[in-house]
């Protein structure tokens, strides 16, 4: 679960995250173009790769490798521990 919020730390990583929500399935390319575009981040291609890798060794992120690309995926199934743990605790009590 630690690796899980060391990830969730970081805002850049979260704001993968959220495009990633909105539109799955991303390149590295098309993850770069989106964060200048909507979000005005003007993270190198560099930075936003190592913030996948954080993402990737945490579970919250998969990829998966066509021809010549690789494509991102969300996995929220890592939050669900966090979730038991918390949340749905408070709406047994």
């Amino acid at each position: 679960m630690g690796d899980v919020f060391k990830a969730l730390a970081d805002p850049t990583r979260r704001t993968i995250l959220d495009e990633l929500t909105d539109r799955d399935g991303q390149t590295l390319f098309e993850l770069c173009a989106r964060l200048v575009s909507i979000h005005g981040l003007s993270s190198s291609r560099q930075a936003v790769s190592q913030h996948l890798d954080v993402l990737e060794s945490a579970g919250l992120v998969e990829s998966k490798r066509e021809g010549r690309y690789k494509f991102h995926y969300i996995n929220t199934d890592p939050l669900e521990p966090i979730v038991e743990r918390w949340l749905r605790k408070r709406g047994r009590t």
